[in-house]
């Protein structure tokens, strides 16, 4: 198992650093930090912005190669470089790194358990009448935008606490600036902010993965090796948790993993309209902005995460299934 993930994690870190070396020279050469100072009035003289993007490593007029190279020499050092509005990346990176943290991790490992007990439990109740409400509860979860889903869930909030009297759901931020309390109504405050984010990440995971997992599920259901569990005396629910589901697993483990790495920055438009400041906000303001080691900051995480994902993805895998060790 330890060569086994040893070879893999070479080969990842290897492509990590291709990937992450070949979106900053896209992105230096497709990014024009100058063009933030020409709108201004009066517009700061050419040699003066010259000087604040060359300590910024940020000057389209050196050559993309002489950038990178000073680039890499940062990174090496653990300085993912300045934001061409002032301010470190590695500072900004970890603030946002937090607040996504706190909204995703619990909605992705949430969403992604809750998907693959649905799955599983429609795959052993085929056309029964649970197995219809799934499916078309899913079917309707999927079609609806989650942008879509995200506004709703705050309309309905707000119909709510009208109805109430008083905030009852709290809909926008991350957590109330003008609350004086103690730490037990702080922690409060932030999970009254997480529910409804929440409760949308968890809503788009689940109808996707247990899809997936139905499927997985079904496949399996009829196998040999299942058969002939029940034919030497196993009980029904131990044949199909004990051999049924744990090869119907190995699908949703990879989807899973790799969802889990990548909604970092593709909860863009859950964070933009509950208010909460992550990574996906800092994606497109660092394309907006032109900041090149903005984003080259959030492709390396992106990445890095990927390298994670797929390390878990072999481990549980390998775990599942012995054969794929070798």
């Amino acid at each position: 198992m330890a060569k086994f993930l040893l070879r893999r994690l070479v080969n990842y870190l290897i492509l990590v650093f291709i990937a992450t070396s070949l979106a900053y020279i896209l992105a230096a050469v497709s990014l024009n930090p100058k063009s933030n100072y020409e709108a201004r009035t009066p517009k700061p003289p050419e040699s003066v912005i010259n000087q604040k993007l060359d300590a910024q490593n940020l000057n389209p007029d050196t050559p993309v190669l002489v950038r990178y190279g000073h680039w890499v020499d940062d990174l090496v050092h653990g300085n993912l470089g300045e934001e061409v509005q002032g301010g470190t990346v590695n500072s900004d990176v970890g603030d946002r790194l937090w607040v996504s943290g706190q909204l995703l991790l619990i909605g992705t490992v949430l969403g992604g358990l809750v998907g693959v007990i649905i799955g599983a439990w429609s795959a052993v109740r085929q056309y029964k009448l649970i197995d219809h409400f799934f499916t078309v509860t899913s079917f309707v979860i999927l079609s609806i935008p989650t942008f879509v889903l995200a506004i709703l869930f705050q309309i309905l909030a707000v119909k709510i606490n009208h109805w109430v009297g008083h905030q009852a759901i709290q809909y926008s931020g991350q957590f109330n600036p003008k609350l004086n309390g103690g730490t037990l109504e702080m922690f409060g405050d932030r999970l009254d902010h997480l529910i409804l984010p929440t409760v949308t990440l968890v809503l788009a995971g689940a109808a996707f993965l247990s899809r997936y997992q139905r499927s997985a599920m079904l496949d399996v259901l009829g196998a040999d090796y299942v058969r002939t569990a029940r034919a030497k005396g196993l009980r029904r629910r131990t044949a199909l948790t004990k051999h049924a589901l744990r090869t119907a697993l190995i699908p949703s483990v990879t989807i899973f993993v790799y969802s889990f790495a990548t909604i970092f920055v593709g909860a863009t438009f859950t964070e933009l309209i509950f208010g909460w400041h992550g990574m996906g906000e800092l994606l497109i303001q660092s394309i907006q902005s032109n900041d090149t080691n903005a984003v080259a900051a959030v492709t390396l995480f992106v990445a890095i995460l990927v390298l994670l994902a797929s390390l878990l993805q072999d481990f549980v895998v390998a775990l599942l299934d012995p054969r794929v060790r070798g």
